[in-house]
């Protein structure tokens, strides 16, 4: 496996949390547990991939522009969750809030994936690939297990 496979993986269940919360409806515990699911997740994700990929990135000179435009992303998304947590689940606004959190990571993921990771690939060994997913993997798990 190689850092894009591992960060689409995370990807792909970023998405699937964000469409499974997105469909419920009050203070319910589905809607607590999806929720803090995918908070767990985006940040697990997050912080091990600027560890390493992002990281590595902005060593290039073609890297840091991007990796500083895909933090900042990040940024945002982070203080979406926070305005998440800040509001009551019953609160007629947390859905909308929870969408456009949802729109945020999307257009976040989706601008990686056909933008940074071809230019990333690009810049990486097929070595370097393998032994980042090995760290991005090892530190994810880490984040999530708390």
């Amino acid at each position: 496996m190689n850092i894009f496979e591992a960060l689409r993986e995370s990807h792909e269940r970023q998405r699937e949390l964000i469409k499974a919360l997105l469909a419920t409806r009050g203070d319910t515990e589905e809607r607590r547990e999806l929720y803090q699911e995918l908070k767990t997740e985006l940040l697990a994700h997050e912080r091990a991939e600027e560890r390493h990929l992002y990281a590595v990135i902005m060593q290039e000179d073609i890297g840091v522009e991007p990796a500083r435009h895909a933090i900042a992303e990040h940024h945002e998304i982070d203080e979406l969750v926070e305005t998440l947590d800040d509001t009551e689940f019953d609160n007629p606004g947390w859905l909308a809030q929870a969408r456009t959190l949802g729109d945020k990571v999307e257009h976040h993921l989706e601008e990686e994936e056909q933008k940074f990771f071809q230019l990333s690939g690009k810049a990486l060994t097929e070595t370097q690939k393998k032994e980042l997913a090995t760290a991005y993997l090892e530190d994810y798990r880490e984040a999530k297990a708390g």
